[in-house]
C-alpha cells in the first residue's frame, strides 16, 4: 500500500487554500537558496529585528549573522569544508545556535552534543564519529575525555587572525551533509544519522507552508540540542526571520509553569514532546492566547483536545532518519471517543508505504511496517555500512530509478480517510519520554558487570499513562549487586531516560520454542523478585514511611526506598500530578507540582510536607489542631 503526497497534507483547510502550483513555487523557491543565505538575507533586511531570546539574552538578526560569519571564518582555517564534521558542545543557549549556523556557513556539517550525556556516552559519540573540530566552553571541555585536536573554546579570545580572515564562499549541494544527530542503538551502541542539506530544505519549505509563518511569529526553543526536534525548532523560523525564545529549564519541567511562560511571552508556534503536550493540552488556557499551534511528537498520543481549546494541536511522526517529521495531522478538539489520535499523512514530497515482511504492499486497513520514501530519507548511518544497507532500502515498488525507503520498524494500517493509524513497533525498539531506546543498549552495559550472566530490558505501561524500563537479571555465580549501584553504573554511561526503574532477579530469561527471548512470560515485579535500593534507610519518621507508601502506590512499585528519585524510578509530570493528589488526600496539604521536580525523593517531600503542616498548626486555633492532627494522621506510623 502506498500513499504518496506532493502536496501539503493534514493541516486545516485554511492552510490548504494554494493551488498545487503555487505549493511548487513556494518549494522551488525556497530550494534554490541554502539555510544561512535565508538568515543572512533576514540580517540584511532586518538587522535589528530579534531572532534569538533566552531570559534577558537577546540576539538579532544582523548580531546572529555577524557572530556566526566570524566563527565560520575560524573553523574554515581550521580546515572545515564540505562532507566534515564539527562537533558543537554547548548548553541549550544562542551560542549554541550560532555555532551551528557557523559550521554550515563554513560548509561543514554540524554534530550536536548533549552536554547533560554522561561523559562516556559523548566520548563514545565524537570517538566513532571522528570530528574535524569541537566547537565548546571551557566549563564543558574538562569533561569530554575524547575530543579532537582542533578545539574551539567559545569563551576565550578569538585570535585577530582568525577574526580578519574572510569567509570563502562554498558551493553547497543538496547532497551534503548538514548534520548528524546520534540516536540509541540498537546494537549496543548509538549510532549517527546522516542528514543532508535536500533533507533539511524539504522539512524547511513544508514547514513554512504548513504553518503559514512569518517575521511576526515568536516560536519555542524547548528539546535537547542532541534530539532531532531541535532541528525542527530552530531553521524553518530562522529561514522566516521569525524570532526563537529558549524556554526555561524550570518551565520546561512544569507544565503549569510552561504555560503561563507561553502565554507571558506571546509564543505563537510551539513544539512539545508528546507527554507534555498532553499534560498541556488538559490545563485551562485564557481564550486570547497568542498560540496558533502546539505540534508534538516522539511518542503516542493518547488523547484528543478538549473542545474548548483555543490553538491547534498537530501530532507529528517522523524518525531521526527521515528528517524529523515524515507525516503530520491535525488533531480534532474533541476527538472520537473509544479511538487514538492518528499521525496524519505524509508531508510534502514525503510517501509512505505499508509493506510486509517480503516487502509488498499489504491491503486496505491491514496492518503493515511504516516504510518512508522521498525527499526527506537521509543519507544513512555514519560509518555503518552494513546497518544502512538493511535500513535504508530501493524502494521496491518505486517507478523513479534510485527511489529509497526507510524501514522505521513501526507498525501502522491505513484508515479510511487517508490518515495513519500507528499500532506500535515491530522490534524491540521503544518510547520513553518522548525519546527512543534501544533496549539492547542498556543490555550491553548491564552484561559487563561481573554478577550478571543474561539480562533484558522491556517497556512496561503503568496504566496511568506512563511508561517504565525494568530491567531482569541472571546471576552469575556471585550474588547481584543493588538496584542503587546498578542504576549508578547505567548513569555514568546513559542519559536519564535509559536508565531502568527496577531491577529484577531472575534464576534464568524465559524464552520460547525457537529460543528468543518470551517477553510474555517475564514476571511482573514485587517485593519478593526486585532488587532493594543500596541507599535504601528506613523511614525516619511516619511522615516519611507514607510518603514513600504513596509514591510506591502511585509507581506501581512493591516499595520505594526513601532516598529513590521519582524521576529515575520512571516518573513524570502526568504521574507527578497523581502523585501530588494522593498526598493531598493523605496530608491534607496543597503541594505545586513544581515541588516534585525540586524534591523527587520521599524524604524531600516529607520535610516539604512537614513544613506545610506546620506552618498551617501555627496559626490554627485548639480545634482546628484536633481536626488537622487526625486528618493527617500523623501520630501513627
Amino acid at each position: 500500500m502506498s500513499l504518496e503526497n506532493v502536496h501539503f497534507p493534514g493541516l486545516p483547510e485554511t492552510q490548504l487554500s494554494n493551488t498545487a502550483a503555487a505549493d511548487r513555487d513556494l518549494e522551488n523557491a525556497i530550494r534554490l537558496k541554502t539555510i544561512t543565505e535565508l538568515v543572512s538575507e533576514r540580517a540584511a533586511v532586518s538587522p535589528d529585528a530579534t531572532a534569538l531570546v533566552s531570559g534577558s539574552e537577546i540576539v538579532t538578526y544582523g548580531e546572529l549573522d555577524r557572530r556566526s560569519t566570524q566563527l565560520a571564518a575560524q573553523l574554515q582555517r581550521l580546515g572545515l569544508g564540505p562532507e566534515l564534521l564539527a562537533a558543537v558542545c554547548l548548553e541549550r543557549c544562542p551560542a549554541a545556535v550560532v555555532a551551528f549556523l557557523a559550521v554550515l556557513k563554513a560548509g561543514g556539517a554540524y554534530l550536536p552534543l548533549d552536554c547533560s550525556y554522561p561523559a562516556e556516552r559523548l566520548s563514545f559519540i565524537l570517538q566513532d564519529a571522528q570530528p574535524a573540530i569541537l566547537v565548546t566552553k571551557s566549563n564543558l571541555l574538562n569533561g569530554l575525555t575524547s575530543k579532537p585536536s582542533k578545539v574551539v573554546v567559545l569563551d576565550e579570545e578569538t585570535p585577530a587572525e582568525s577574526i580578519n580572515h574572510r569567509l570563502e564562499t562554498v558551493n553547497v549541494l543538496a547532497d551534503h551533509l548538514a548534520y548528524v544527530i546520534y540516536t540509541s542503538g540498537s546494537t549496543g551502541q548509538p549510532k549517527g544519522v546522516q542528514v543532508t542539506h535536500g533533507n533539511l530544505a524539504n522539512l524547511v519549505a513544508w514547514h513554512l507552508h504548513a504553518f503559514g509563518v512569518t517575521a511576526a511569529d515568536r516560536a519555542t526553543q524547548m528539546a535537547s540540542l542532541g534530539f532531532d526536534a531541535a532541528v525542527w525548532e530552530v531553521w524553518p523560523y530562522l529561514a522566516a526571520g521569525a524570532s526563537i525564545h529558549f524556554v526555561p529549564e524550570t518551565c520546561r519541567r512544569s507544565p503549569e509553569l510552561l504555560r503561563d511562560w507561553l502565554v507571558a511571552q506571546e509564543i505563537s508556534i510551539s513544539f512539545a514532546a508528546t507527554p507534555i503536550a498532553e499534560l498541556l493540552m488538559a490545563l485551562p488556557w485564557p481564550q486570547k492566547t497568542k498560540l496558533r499551534y502546539l505540534l508534538t511528537g516522539a511518542d503516542v498520543l493518547h488523547n484528543f483536545p478538549p473542545s474548548d481549546l483555543p490553538f491547534c494541536v498537530v501530532n507529528n511522526y517522523g524518525p531521526t532518519e527521515t528528517t524529523v517529521v515524515a507525516t503530520s495531522g491535525v488533531v480534532p478538539n474533541g476527538g472520537h471517543a473509544g479511538s487514538r489520535p492518528t499521525i496524519g499523512r505524509p508531508i510534502a514530497n514525503a510517501y509512505i508505504r505499508l509493506l510486509d515482511e517480503n516487502l509488498q504492499s499489504v491491503p486496505h486497513g491491514e496492518v503493515g511496517e511504516i516504510c518512508i520514501g522521498g525527499a526527506g530519507v537521509a543519507r544513512g548511518y555514519w560509518n555503518r555500512p552494513q546497518l544502512s544497507a538493511q535500513k535504508f532500502i530501493a524502494d521496491p515498488l518505486g517507478a523513479r530509478a534510485g527511489a529509497r525507503l526507510y524501514r522505521s520498524g513501526d507498525l501502522g494500517t491505513l484508515l479510511d480517510d487517508g490518515q495513519i493509524a500507528y499500532l506500535g513497533r515491530k522490534d524491540e525498539q521503544i518510547k520513553i519520554r518522548g525519546f527512543r531506546v534501544e533496549p539492547n543498549e542498556i543490555i550491553s552495559i548491564l552484561n559487563t558487570h561481573s554478577a550478571v550472566q543474561a539480562s533484558a530490558v522491556v517497556a512496561r505501561e503503568d496504566g496511568k499513562g506512563g511508561t517504565h524500563l525494568i530491567a531482569y537479571l541472571v546471576e552469575d555465580g556471585i550474588p547481584l549487586p543493588s538496584a542503587g549501584a546498578l542504576r549508578a553504573m547505567l548513569r555514568s554511561k546513559l542519559p536519564d531516560y535509559m536508565i531502568p526503574a527496577s531491577f529484577v532477579r531472575l534464576p534464568q530469561l524465559p524464552v520460547t520454542s525457537n529460543g528468543k527471548l518470551d517477553r510474555a512470560a517475564l514476571p511482573v515485579t514485587s517485593a519478593s523478585n526486585t532488587l532493594a535500593e543500596e541507599d535504601h534507610e528506613s523511614p525516619g519518621s511516619a511522615v516519611e514511611e507514607r510518603v514513600a507508601a504513596v509514591v510506591a502506590g502511585v509507581m506501581g512499585l512493591p516499595r520505594v526506598g526513601i532516598h529513590e528519585n521519582f524521576f529515575l524510578l520512571g516518573g513524570h509530570s502526568l504521574l507527578g500530578t497523581q502523585l501530588i493528589a494522593r498526598l493531598h488526600e493523605t496530608f491534607g496539604v496543597e503541594l505545586p507540582l513544581r515541588a516534585i521536580f525540586d524534591s523527587p525523593t520521599p524524604a524531600q517531600l516529607a520535610r516539604e510536607i512537614h513544613q506545610l503542616v506546620v506552618s498551617r498548626l501555627e496559626a490554627m486555633s485548639a480545634e482546628e489542631l484536633q481536626r488537622a492532627l487526625q486528618q493527617a494522621n500523623l501520630n501513627q506510623p
